[in-house]
């Protein structure tokens, strides 16, 4: 076997890993590299011939993990996409919301040019709505611990990642010269007791790891629970100063989660009633999708559903549809907590609402995930003093927060115990993937010093299993 890191080395973004089996060609997640924003194009140069991969195995939704995949269609792939039945449905989802931001962006590019009478073209979208359905075409989808034979000599099993709702680490054995090899992907690996996901599984024994590293080197707060945290915030916030609180949440899964946690909060009545309106017409659309597997979600929230009914509705809480009704939002006066995509700040209506409150003293603006360097919510968390939004630049008056008790990746401790399922006799190497460089050099310190036999790949090299 052969295996080659395309993506997300030495970065977060961009996940995209290569697995040659003899002449078969395994294409481990394609996702969007969006680190370099201001060259979206880069995604296009692909290292190797995408006619030539024979299927894709897709871990799970979110764009840095399937956002490249249009474009490896549009330039050739043609073969089977293998993922979950919930991140098929969530991938369309996220697919056609790309498209739809990198439209906003072309035609914005193209009204500077010709406010600048500029005559060079814009950058282009990367692909469209065609593209993305010629890709959604291609899913075939996998239960989870069901055990689906690619090839006569490649075998894949999805076992849950609890990452994201549908999310999977991706099992591949092999048999290759008679010898038979093992291999894991972890995709996103989430954390225990996290609000609506299950706790992601530990892998079985195998020979290779392929493993994220996000949170190499840090661990999350301990101590408090997600509903504690967000009632300590929206105490302060929402009751004591009568203000409104804003919260950047990624549409699919982030969402969810918080709402459900908020659920829990005012029905016990802990808290006040808050107004709450979650501002994300595919966050609507993706909590349908919940509901529709709600086979999978955690005892916790089945058993809610079961005593209390629907955990992702409550009095008090809108999901605002129309554009004229969010515009109306910045209108409410009174206490209120928004929900809004998107989590990094870097297109949506999140962005409207920053607008009109980035200034307002009595505003807090709360992160409840990762932000990419060179986004506006990186540079928000960085404490940058003034920030350009909607082509102005204003100044940051609004409280900037930040809590990890919703963070959706699991820590360092969670990523050793991953890897610490294996018997290091037994592991032949651990290749760390999708974090950070320090983040990476952090948890392969602590693997190697566990006996685990570590590499971080550089972009595009080709390693000998």
């Amino acid at each position: 076997m052969k295996l080659s890191i395309h993506g997300a080395a030495r970065q977060v973004t961009g996940s995209m890993h290569l697995l040659q089996v003899g002449q078969y060609k395994i294409l481990i997640d394609c996702g969007l590299d969006y680190e370099k924003d201001h060259n979206l194009q880069v995604n296009e140069n692909f290292n190797f011939k995408p006619e030539d991969i024979d299927v894709v195995i897709l871990t799970h939704a979110h764009i840095d993990h399937s956002g490249n995949l249009p474009i490896l269609v549009r330039m050739g792939f043609n073969g089977q996409i293998l993922c979950t039945p919930p991140t098929a449905d969530l991938t369309e989802l996220l697919l056609m919301d790309s498209v739809n931001i990198f439209l906003q962006k072309s035609q914005k590019s193209h009204r500077n040019r010709r406010h600048k009478h500029q005559r060079s073209s814009g950058p282009q979208p990367l692909y469209l709505q065609k593209h993305v359905m010629d890709t959604v075409e291609r899913f075939v989808t996998i239960g989870f611990n069901k055990p689906f034979r690619i090839t006569g000599d490649i075998e894949l099993t999805f076992i849950q990642a609890g990452h994201l709702l549908g999310a999977a680490a991706a099992i591949l054995r092999v048999t290759e010269d008679g010898v038979e090899k093992s291999i894991a992907f972890t995709g996103d690996i989430g954390r225990k007791n996290y609000p609506v996901l299950n706790d992601p599984e530990m892998l079985p024994q195998v020979d290779y790891v392929v493993s994220e590293s996000t949170y190499g080197g840090r661990n999350h707060t301990k101590g408090q629970s997600v509903e504690e945290a967000l009632m300590e915030t929206i105490d302060k916030v929402c009751v004591k100063e009568q203000g409104r609180l804003i919260i950047p949440a990624f549409s699919i899964g982030r969402t969810q989660s918080l709402v459900f946690a908020l659920n829990k909060i005012f029905s016990s009545g802990k808290l006040p009633p808050v107004r709450v309106f979650v501002d994300s017409p595919m966050a609507t659309r993706a909590t349908s999708l919940y509901r529709k597997f709600h086979n999978l979600v955690n005892p916790e929230a089945q058993e809610f559903y079961n005593k209390q009914g629907d955990e992702f509705d409550f009095d008090n809480l809108t999901y605002v549809e129309s554009l004229k009704d969010s515009k109306q939002v910045s209108n409410y006066y009174e206490p209120c907590i928004i929900i809004s995509s998107a989590g990094m700040l870097e297109g949506g209506r999140i962005q409207d609402h920053l607008f009109y409150n980035i200034q307002n003293y009595y505003c807090t603006i709360l992160f409840i995930g990762y932000c990419a360097k060179g986004t506006l919510g990186y540079r928000l968390l960085r404490g940058d003093p003034i920030v350009h939004i909607k082509d102005r630049d204003l100044s940051v008056y609004a409280t900037i927060k930040k809590t990890d008790v919703l963070s959706a990746h699991g820590d360092h401790e969670d990523l050793m115990n991953n890897i610490k399922s294996q018997d290091a006799n037994k592991l032949k190497g651990v290749y760390l993937v999708h974090g950070e460089e320090s983040s990476m050099q952090a948890l392969a310190d602590d693997l190697e010093a566990e006996g685990y036999r570590v590499t971080i790949p550089e972009k595009d090299m080709v390693y000998e299993l």
